[in-house]
């Protein structure tokens, strides 16, 4: 039996197109893709109980519709007062949401979670984005090209009005005490990559060589191997026991 394909989209009849052996909908106010959006929304920022189902009952199609909501609004839709206030309570709870939160929640094309930390690093206010802060913070031409389209397209035509402050958190870094090369026998721990991890927590930076920017080489087996003797002619500090260097 031969299955055809369909030729429009089930949820608002456009025309469907092909594209790499897949059927697309090119609808940009097709329904499918609000329900999807504001379930990709709901999820990113962690709202819970907005899942597919009370979407549908609460009849919302737009991200901003969510914050219109009152306790109010949810409890007669839902007919649940008690499940309304837990609801209402997420949704309230949500617009906390920092810029490296909320950005990948608008399902913007190559925008997820790295690139977004990626951006905060260099960008404090949404409303300083530019192509060049983009290009700063590391993100690629599609990327770039996706985000400043949203920008102008999303974001100043209406998504900024939404209760959010759209400003990042200073990400964390942990200070580094310096950077360390590892070779021969380990006494401390059974296993290198043991070491490593003690290492990277206590705030190193670990080089698999002996590069310029090496400061410290950890030899507890003590022999004087070709990294040893490259490091001494470096100037390197050669450190024989990981507990001393971590301070346990």
């Amino acid at each position: 039996m031969k299955i055809e394909a369909p030729t429009n989209c089930p949820s608002c009849s456009s025309e469907l197109v092909w594209k790499n052996d897949l059927l697309f909908c090119e609808n940009i106010s097709c329904s499918g893709k609000d329900a999807q959006k504001l379930e990709h929304f709901a999820k990113t920022l962690k709202i819970k109980g907005l899942g597919p189902a009370t979407i549908a009952k609460l009849g919302i199609t737009g991200i901003h519709e969510i914050y219109n909501l009152s306790l109010d609004n949810i409890t007669e839709l839902l007919g649940s007062e008690k499940i309304a206030v837990k609801l209402h309570k997420e949704i309230e709870a949500s617009k906390n949401a920092s810029l490296q939160e909320v950005l990948p929640a608008f399902s913007i094309p190559l925008i997820g979670k790295t690139a977004s930390e990626k951006l905060c690093k260099v960008l404090v206010d949404l409303k300083d984005l530019t192509s060049a802060v983009c290009v700063e913070a590391g993100l690629g031409p599609k990327a770039t090209e996706n985000l400043m389209d949203w920008f102008y397209e999303g974001y100043l035509e209406g998504y900024n009005l939404l209760p959010f402050s759209f400003k990042s958190e200073k990400v964390k870094t942990t200070p580094t005490k310096g950077v360390v090369c590892i070779t021969g026998r380990l006494v401390s721990v059974k296993t290198k990559s043991q070491a490593q991890e003690l290492l990277t927590q206590a705030g190193y930076i670990i080089k698999s060589s002996v590069t310029k920017d090496v400061t410290i080489l950890l030899n507890e087996g003590g022999m004087e191997s070709a990294k040893t003797k490259k490091a001494r002619d470096m100037g390197v500090s050669v450190i024989n026991n990981l507990n001393e260097l971590i301070g346990a």
